[in-house]
């Protein structure tokens, strides 16, 4: 009987073997860097959507006053939590260089997008030390949610990111998980006083930039604390961490941070909507919660089983008690489920078991990519995209660019609030804020000047006033508004016609 020489078949043996492992390595490699690549493109485009003209105006005022900026959206002298440090930066940048918000703006999103992706890949690998694992942990944080598109700053689904890549819940995002990844070495090791201090002014830092993500960041790092059950010394350098943050907190002179704890209702109304379609939304995430299951039987102190949980609490609390605000926690409870589906497919046990982590991810990751697939017409326009995949695609806002030869820095316009949403992104300011203002004492009145203004029963002499009351430059409305002291400018998309007021 022949046999084959000693070395040959082994080789037979081990090279598809070999080769299937390190295709199974560059697969989830290759994918994540054509994400990065898509969002880079984006980035170019800046497709304009939610708040972007709040943040461009934001820019816009601190670029002309650094220290005294006043109101981002209307005329008046009040803080905003809008005014971080990081938006201090990006006004600078405007200020010292001349470049357009819009420019600063890509500039600030390629800052953020690559403390995202560095982020993540760092705090994976306290997580698992395969290589592929930071590859499937991106592309699950980007694509494991569910059948339904959900759009939101703060939450990490592609079609999100794409339009808020520019906002500075991503920096704050970035910054969350290098956090991560400093807090799970410091409570391992005998990390000195000046690191953990170090990491109360990043934590304070990441609340400044992103409240809402900034609590996401916490539950995080208690989640990581709690998991290492640190000795005594740990304890007491990261006492020392969090009252070194508190304080940085109390100093900031641009905001009072600890008055947005008494926030308005204007903010539960916003948030309520993060509590409906849950499965259709987010029903994908299912797997990662078996996943942290199989983590929670082999210890029951995993740091993701622990965060998840916090983040589950709080954001069922919040739905409890109607504080739907607490809902913007819900990327505690994803993180997490997100990041452990990512890991178990490179750390099951037996190869046939990974082998079928692997493929039911890749079949949830592939469902999750198409229901996002309208995200490359950000890149190509609808025009370049196949018609399953254009109707998909959800058109940008088109902005206000075409009143800026008119109206210039300063002046009032007269606007309903999805106008709102946008003018003061180009210098102007509004008469009411396009989004709720805690800080702004008299914004239910200036939102009310604004409904009588253009409610077909009011008076002219009343409109005349509110006009002068204001001291409103221009208006933005429908074609044919009626009034006497307005003047016909341009005409813009949608119907919507530029007035100059003439006293």
């Amino acid at each position: 009987m022949h046999t084959a020489p000693p070395d040959t078949e082994p080789v037979n043996r081990t090279q598809p073997t070999a080769g299937a492992a390190r295709a199974g390595r560059a697969l989830p490699q290759v994918a994540a860097a054509l994400v990065v690549v898509l969002l880079l493109l984006v980035v170019v485009r800046l497709p304009w959507a939610g708040d972007l003209g709040m943040h461009a105006a934001t820019i816009q005022r601190l670029s002309h006053d650094l220290f005294h900026p006043g109101n981002p959206l209307v005329d008046a002298d009040t803080p905003s939590p809008y005014y971080s440090p990081w938006m201090l930066v990006l006004g600078a940048v405007a200020k010292v260089t001349g470049l357009s918000v819009f420019m600063v703006l890509r500039l600030g999103a390629l800052v953020a997008l690559t403390l995202l992706v560095t982020g993540v890949w760092r705090y994976v690998r306290t997580l698992s030390a395969h290589r592929a694992a930071p590859a499937l942990a991106l592309l699950s944080l980007l694509f494991l949610w569910g059948p339904v598109l959900f759009t939101w700053s703060g939450f990490l689904g592609l079609n999100s990111l794409a339009l808020t890549v520019s906002y500075p819940s991503v920096l704050a995002l970035g910054l969350t998980f290098h956090f991560w990844a400093w807090v799970t070495r410091a409570v391992r090791e005998e990390t000195a006083w000046g690191r953990w201090l170090w990491l109360g002014g990043l934590w304070a830092l990441i609340l400044l930039c992103h409240q809402f993500t900034g609590v996401v960041a916490s539950l995080g790092a208690l989640a990581m604390v709690i998991a290492a059950r640190p000795a005594r010394p740990v304890l007491l350098r990261l006492a020392a961490a969090l009252a070194l943050g508190v304080v940085l907190l109390w100093l900031w002179p641009y905001y009072d941070f600890f008055s947005l704890f008494s926030a308005g209702a204007d903010l539960e109304a916003i948030h309520r909507p993060l509590y409906g379609q849950l499965a259709e939304r987010f029903g994908l995430v299912l797997l990662g919660a078996l996943a942290l299951v199989l983590r929670f039987r082999r210890d029951r102190w995993d740091p993701l089983v622990l965060f998840f949980v916090l983040g589950v609490l709080m954001f069922a609390a919040g739905g409890l008690t109607g504080h739907y605000s607490w809902g913007r926690a819900l990327p505690a409870a994803l993180i997490p489920a997100q990041l452990a589906a990512a890991v178990e497919t490179v750390a099951a046990g037996r190869r046939a078991v990974r082998l079928g982590w692997a493929c039911v991810l890749g079949a949830a990751l592939l469902v999750g990519a198409w229901t996002q697939v309208g995200t490359l017409g950000y890149v190509t326009g609808r025009g370049a995209l196949p018609s399953v995949v254009a109707a998909k695609y959800r058109t940008p806002w088109v902005g206000y660019h075409w009143i800026t030869p008119w109206v210039k820095y300063g002046d009032v316009v007269m606007a309903r609030t999805m106008p709102a949403r946008q003018i003061p992104a180009y210098g102007p300011y509004t008469v009411a804020p396009g989004y709720p203002d805690v800080f702004l004492p008299d914004a239910g009145r200036r939102e009310a000047a604004v409904e009588r203004y253009f409610a077909g029963a009011t008076p002219s002499s009343e409109r005349a006033g509110i006009l002068r009351e204001y001291d409103v430059r221009w208006v933005v409305g429908p074609d044919g508004l009626a009034g006497p002291g307005l003047r016909k400018v341009t005409a813009g998309p949608d119907d919507q016609v530029l007035y100059r007021v003439v006293r």
